[in-house]
């Protein structure tokens, strides 16, 4: 079955295009079946590797960073690809290959293979993440994309934040080789679920000439994208760490509390995603995480963590729908793999070398001195949103 709303335009004297098409609920499906192996191999993957394979806590973190490298360094092609031959075949390809990964990694027992299939599962990312925000877009009414993005997030945050969970539950009662099989299902499960969604590209021909692996005016706005990353990778590497520091009892409750307000947010507040514009929502985003972790930063106690951490998780909850939404404004449907290529890079910089240079400031001057950084980095994010979007309407006067 081939599914689009893409290509139909709102008229005013209409009431909203329907967005909770079978097609956008089973892509809905497929992100968190895959998304949730994903987030089994995220606590699974280090126990493994410090216990069966015999490796200690360095082979646990070089097999971990395999997989963004090749994840990083694939975006682009797979946005072409994207764009080339369909979201269909990327999105299987790359489940399929997932599904092999996970599998297979219950048979290996050295290091060397264990850290040549997570080069492999960064490839299986590359193609179904830049593949699967493509088809969001392509499946989405022009008029309630933000809403769109809000909804369909929480596939991927609900599966990264319950894949521990279930990896943890899957080895305590039945060991690595069952837990690794499950993964492998749950990925199976997000092909079954393309299959029936079908092909989402509608019209697509085939370019004159290669497209750019660079979706150029995707950048602009994909740097307040990456400056809101950033703010969030720092905190989600160094909040249960500054916790435990002042005293809480248990260092988990802030992430707890976090996810469970971007998980209510996303779906409360998902309407309001289209009533504003997407870089003045980003702009605003980026305010309250700043705030938020300015708080965390300043008031060294238990309340003040709380209550910064739900500050910083409301921004969290409108500025990926909002960013995303704003950058592919910017492209033609033709584009879109290739914007969604361009702006998941700024998705692994953020998360991955945020949380690297942001530490080297907390193991210089403490943690709260971090979240300050980031809060700053989260500012000027904001202060060049706002910057896009007022040069973006003086173009249009």
């Amino acid at each position: 079955m081939s599914t689009s709303t893409a290509s139909s335009k709102p008229r005013s004297d209409q009431v909203p295009e329907r967005l909770f098409t079978p097609a956008f609920i089973g892509l809905t499906v497929a992100d968190l079946a895959y998304f949730t192996a994903v987030g089994m191999s995220l606590l699974v993957l280090p126990l493994y590797v410090t216990g069966p394979v015999g490796s200690g806590t360095a082979g646990a973190g070089i097999a971990f960073g395999a997989f963004a490298v090749s994840a990083l360094a694939l975006r682009p092609l797979a946005g072409r690809l994207t764009d080339t031959l369909g979201r269909r075949p990327l999105l299987i390809t790359g489940a399929l290959l997932c599904a092999a990964c996970m599998a297979a990694t219950a048979h290996v027992d050295g290091l060397v293979l264990v850290v040549v299939i997570r080069l492999l599962l960064g490839v299986a990312e590359a193609a179904f993440f830049v593949a699967s925000f493509a088809a969001l877009a392509d499946l989405a009414p022009p008029s309630r994309i933000g809403e769109a993005l809000s909804y369909n997030s929480l596939g991927l945050y609900v599966g990264i934040a319950g894949g521990p969970l279930l990896g943890e539950f899957l080895v305590s009662r039945w060991g690595f080789t069952v837990a690794w099989y499950g993964a492998a299902a749950l990925a199976v499960f997000a092909v079954l679920a393309v299959v029936y969604i079908g092909e989402t590209q509608v019209n697509r021909t085939v370019p004159e000439q290669r497209p750019p692996l660079i979706h150029v005016r995707a950048l602009a706005p994909a740097l307040g994208f990456f400056a809101s990353v950033v703010a969030m990778g720092a905190f989600l590497a160094f909040v249960a760490l500054h916790a435990g520091e002042v005293g809480m009892a248990r260092a988990g409750i802030p992430l707890v509390v976090y996810g469970g307000v971007v998980v209510v947010g996303r779906i409360a507040f998902a309407r309001i995603h289209d009533r504003f514009p997407p870089l003045i929502l980003g702009a605003a985003a980026l305010a309250m995480i700043a705030s938020g972790l300015a708080v965390v930063a300043l008031w060294t106690s238990p309340a003040g963590i709380i209550l910064g951490t739900v500050m910083m998780a409301l921004g969290v909850t409108f500025s990926t729908p909002a960013f995303f939404a704003a950058i592919f404004a910017t492209a033609r449907p033709s584009e879109r793999g290739a914007a969604s290529g361009t702006a998941s890079i700024f998705l692994d910089l953020g998360l991955g070398g945020g949380p690297i240079l942001l530490g080297m400031v907390a193991a210089a001057m403490g943690i709260p001195w971090a979240f300050g950084v980031a809060a700053a980095v989260a500012l000027a994010g904001g202060a060049w949103t706002m910057s896009l979007w007022s040069q973006r309407r003086r173009a249009r006067v």
